[in-house]
């Protein structure tokens, strides 16, 4: 059984995640689509479509190419059984931007310290 994707929000109620995927064209959006629904289904997602970033606070992000663009969704895992989405972006550069990889921990940490909360 794969893990269940749920979408971040902050503590106003927005959702970077949900942001990024309305402003991508349709197919690429079908394919960001197609790949999250690999990260559901399978027990063992290829690292071409989703790895974890090294030395980051266990940030994960899900790859996905379409056309020329590649795209990036940032993400961090619940307990083992639930992928949390936070924000993506556009890969203009063969390094990750750094500022997006602590952008995705800001976002890890509050989603955790919310949760402890409730």
């Amino acid at each position: 059984m794969g893990k269940t994707v749920i979408f971040y929000r902050t503590d106003e109620g927005d959702c970077p995640i949900q942001d990024f995927l309305d402003s991508l064209p349709g197919k690429a959006a079908q394919k960001v689509a197609w790949v999250l629904s690999l990260i559901e289904d399978l027990e063992v997602v290829p690292t071409t479509y989703f790895k974890k970033l090294t030395g980051t606070e266990d940030i994960w992000e899900c790859r996905i190419q379409f056309a020329s663009n590649a795209y990036r969704v940032f993400c961090f895992l619940d307990e083992d059984a639930v992928v949390v989405l936070t924000h993506g972006i556009v890969k203009k550069t063969q390094k990750t931007p750094r500022q997006e990889i602590e952008r995705a921990e800001a976002y890890k940490r509050n989603y955790l310290r919310r949760r402890l909360k409730q």
